[in-house]
Order: structure tokens, then C-alpha cells, then sequence
């Protein structure tokens, strides 16, 4: 939006400034007024904190403000005898309508450096001369020191709130800046061998009496003062699930610092970005150590057989196996897809792999049945089907357009699965998976393709072909 209208600011600019073509390039000057803009204008939209008061009425989504502030920086820049003063004159100006605690982060140092980058490369005879270069290499240096001297603090009330290893290098991610310092407050005398634990892990640990809320006192006592403590500090976490360090956030933002604020609620972690405004949910729940797909399938298929025994049936709700995981594991089934597979839930799993589960839904809304291909021993398995002579097996129609198409589509399949076993009835649901399995497509699909009305079980009754019974296990069918 403000490179649209540069032309129209770029006249303003000129016709204030007489000397433009001779002090200055205009194009850097049109450049950097650019550039800055584009990094102060959604500053100004998204954190109305940064903005001192008398401006804070001003929309700056309105293009007319956009184009003045462009104007101005022109008419700044331009005015200037000496390029070495851009940026002190850019931080001057931009001081009159945002507060000082903007100047000390992340996003000016960004803007400082692009500044002196967009200085450093271009052709002005003033930057040309050794003078102003040994100048903008000292602004370099002095700015990449006040970087890496710059650290992170954080603060923790052990009493109330627990770290441990993998989401403290979770919260390393969070911050701009290195943790250097890393303080943890308690009555050690009850807290067993955790002292030794953090001691181990880099905290300095300070220690309170025992009582209610000492910890807290002595953590919003220390760390009121952690700016005049540290002045190098640019950002402290402050990790404790108690809303009396409210104040103590407050306190520390209004001395120019960045607060994290660390809390838990349930099973996750919560952090609230004070210069954001925004929270970042992390899960502390510790996942069991299932390092790939094939192990997990592993866990999931001897619960199931678990299942299987306990209830006497093929058929085991999803709800049902998800309970039991989560008993056994402390956590659920889609916490760890979504670690192996980013992106799957629970369903997702059992769906994605018809070897070696079977899926079964009435329709959209039925709850989902589970079941093993090899749940019933009897039953032929794909190997055996194809370890038979070619002359054995039922040809598979490739393609299904009718009732008749799918009707026969079915018969060999259940003469498929029975025709090594004496039995010669096939759970409704098995044959329901083994469709899946084939063809790529759910039955329920299928029928809804071909516009047959009803269920799969209504189909097979509907069907001459087939003759169905129920059994304590569910409905069964068979070839006439």
C-alpha cells in the first residue's frame, strides 16, 4: 500500500527540498523511506502498546496517514548535510509517536541493521570518504556487541510450577535471545533431590522458609529488580502458575523488559508474549517412547487383541481403544500419529492402513468399529490367496457400474476369504474392510455412488446371492 503511492510522496518530498538531487540520491533517500515504513506501519497497526498516547487515536490503516508519515521521512532524510546522521535522525523522528521500550528490541535492531546495510552499499560521495566508513563499521560493531551481550532470564517458582529438560529447550525457541541466567526459587528442605537436578541443569538456586508463598515473595522481590540487576537483560521468563506475579510482569514491561509468562493450565503449558499480546500452548505431557509407525501399530494391534478377549467380540469400538491406550500409556492415540505422522488424528491412522486394520461404520454419523484381518485364525490371509494356482482364484471386476457389478464383486471376495476354511460364513464388517482393502473406496462410498439407497447390511439382504444370520459377534454372510 505505501509503495503505491511513493510517486505522489516523492513530489511532496522534492518540492520541500530544493537541495534533494545535490546533498542527497533521491533514490536511496526514497528507499529507506520505503523500507521503513513497511517495517513501522504494521508495528503501528498490530501493538497500539508502542505507541505513545497522543497518537494512539491516529487509524493507521488509512492511506492518508500512511503517505504523510512517508512524506516526513523523505522531508527528515533529505534535509540531512551528512549521511552518518540518517539513523539517529530516523530514531529521533520515530520517537515522537513510539515509546522508548520499542527502540531496545528485536524488531528496531532489524531495521537499524537493513538501515546500514542500505547505507554500507550505496554510492554517495559521503560515504565514500574514510571518515564516515570507519563511523558506520563502529555503529556495526558497537550494535553486534549490544546483540550478543543481550540475554534472556528466567525465573522459576519450583514450588509451583515444574521444568523439565525438553520443555525447558522448548522455551529457549520462545525467546529472541539466549537464556544465560536461570534462577529457581524454593524451600529446597522439601523438595527432595530436585535441587541437585537443577543445580545440575545450570539454575542458581536461592532458598525461602517454609511457608505459604515465600517462594513467591522472594521471586517478585528479586526480580523487580532485574533490570538494575542486569542491564544487559532484554527478556525474562517468568514461570509460575500463581496470578500474583501479575504485578511483577507489569512491573518488569514497564522497565522496557519483554515478558514471557510461563503458567500451566492442565496438561499444557501456556506462554504469554507481553510484546505480542499473544499465547503459545505447548504440551508437557511426556509421550511414551515410540520412535516409529511400525511399533506403534505394533502397540495398537495387541490392545486390540486385548480388547478382543476381554469383551469376546471381533468388533472393538474406537472410543474403546483410544480409553485403553490412554490408560496404558498416559497419553492418546492421536498425540503420538501427530508426532509420527504430523497432521493424523486418531481415525486417521486405523484408515491409512487397511492391511492391517479393519474398518467398519454404519454410516457418517455410527460410532467407528476396529477389528484385525487376523482376528479370526480360519480365515485366509492375502498371502495364502495369492500362494494359489491362478485357476483357484475369482477374477476381480476392475470396474463397478451397477448392483450386479458390486453383488459379484462380493461373492468373490467371500470366496476368496473362505476358501481354505471350513467356515464359510464372513463377518458383514471383515468383508466391508477387505472391500476397502481392494478397491481403495469404503462400501458406504460405493453404495452412494451407484445410488442404492440404505445400508450395507440392507444391500447384502437385498441381494439373492447372499444369505446372512446373527451371531452374538455381529451379522455374518455367505455364498447361496
Amino acid at each position: 500500500m505505501v509503495q503505491a503511492r511513493m510517486p505522489y510522496c516523492n513530489v511532496s518530498a522534492m518540492q520541500n527540498n530544493e537541495g534533494l538531487q545535490t546533498t542527497h540520491n533521491s533514490a536511496l533517500i526514497n528507499q529507506l523511506s520505503i523500507f521503513i515504513c513497511q517495517s513501522i506501519i504494521p508495528i503501528l497497526q498490530q501493538h497500539p502498546e508502542l505507541i505513545v498516547a497522543n497518537y494512539q487515536h491516529i487509524n493507521w490503516n488509512e492511506d492518508k496517514y500512511q503517505s504523510a508519515l512517508l512524506a516526513s521521512l523523505n522531508k527528515k532524510i533529505a534535509s540531512l548535510a551528512d549521511t552518518s546522521l540518517i539513523l539517529a535522525n530516523v530514531k529521533q523522528y520515530l520517537g515522537i509517536f513510539l515509546v522508548q521500550s520499542f527502540f531496545d528490541s528485536p524488531d528496531f535492531y532489524n531495521i537499524e541493521t537493513r538501515i546500514l546495510s542500505l547505507l554500507h552499499h550505496s554510492t554517495l560521495p559521503e560515504l565514500n570518504n574514510q571518515a564516515n566508513a570507519n563511523n558506520l563499521q563502529e555503529s556495526k560493531n558497537s550494535k553486534n556487541t549490544f546483540i550478543s551481550s543481550a540475554i534472556a532470564i528466567l525465573l522459576l517458582d519450583a514450588e509451583n510450577l515444574q521444568l523439565n529438560t525438553e520443555t525447558e529447550k522448548f522455551l529457549t525457541t520462545i525467546c529472541t535471545y539466549p537464556i544465560q541466567i536461570k534462577i529457581a526459587f524454593a524451600n529446597w528442605c522439601s523438595m527432595g533431590k530436585l535441587d541437585i537436578e537443577l543445580h545440575g541443569r545450570g539454575y542458581d538456586l536461592i532458598h525461602v522458609p517454609s511457608g505459604r508463598d515465600n517462594a513467591d515473595g522472594k521471586m517478585i522481590t528479586f526480580g523487580s529488580s532485574i533490570h538494575e540487576r542486569y542491564p544487559n537483560a532484554k527478556e525474562v521468563l517468568v514461570c509460575s502458575s500463581d496470578k500474583v506475579m501479575t504485578n511483577l510482569c507489569n512491573h518488569l514491561q514497564q522497565n522496557g523488559l519483554t515478558v514471557y509468562r510461563v503458567s500451566k493450565q492442565g496438561i499444557n503449558l501456556v506462554i504469554f508474549n507481553s510484546y505480542t499480546g499473544k499465547n503459545i500452548t505447548q504440551s508437557i505431557q511426556s509421550l511414551p517412547e515410540i520412535s516409529s509407525i511400525e511399533e506403534f501399530i505394533l502397540k495398537l494391534k495387541s490392545l486390540i487383541k486385548t480388547e478382543q478377549k476381554h469383551n469376546n467380540t471381533y468388533w472393538i469400538k474406537l472410543y474403546t481403544i483410544s480409553q485403553s491406550f490412554k490408560n496404558r500409556y498416559q497419553c492418546t492415540i492421536s498425540q503420538v500419529a501427530s508426532k509420527l505422522l504430523p497432521g493424523k488424528k486418531a481415525r486417521d491412522i486405523f484408515l491409512s492402513y487397511p492391511t492391517e486394520f479393519v474398518v467398519h461404520q454404519v454410516d457418517e454419523v455410527s460410532e467407528l468399529y476396529i477389528a484385525l484381518f487376523e482376528i479370526n485364525p480360519s480365515l485366509l490371509v492375502d498371502a495364502n490367496v495369492e500362494a494359489l494356482p491362478i485357476s483357484v482364484q475369482e477374477p476381480l471386476l476392475s470396474i463397478i457400474n451397477s448392483k450386479a457389478d458390486l453383488e459379484e464383486v462380493l461373492k468373490n471376495l467371500i470366496k476368496t476369504l473362505t476358501i481354505k476354511s471350513p467356515i464359510s460364513y464372513v463377518n458383514v464388517g471383515l468383508l466391508s474392510g477387505k472391500f476397502n482393502q481392494q478397491y481403495g473406496t469404503p462400501i458406504t462410498q460405493q453404495l452412494k455412488c451407484l445410488q442404492i439407497s440404505g445400508n450395507f447390511l440392507k444391500f447384502l439382504q437385498s441381494c439373492s446371492s447372499f444369505e446372512l444370520k446373527q451371531t452374538t459377534k455381529g451379522w455374518e454372510v455367505a455364498v447361496r
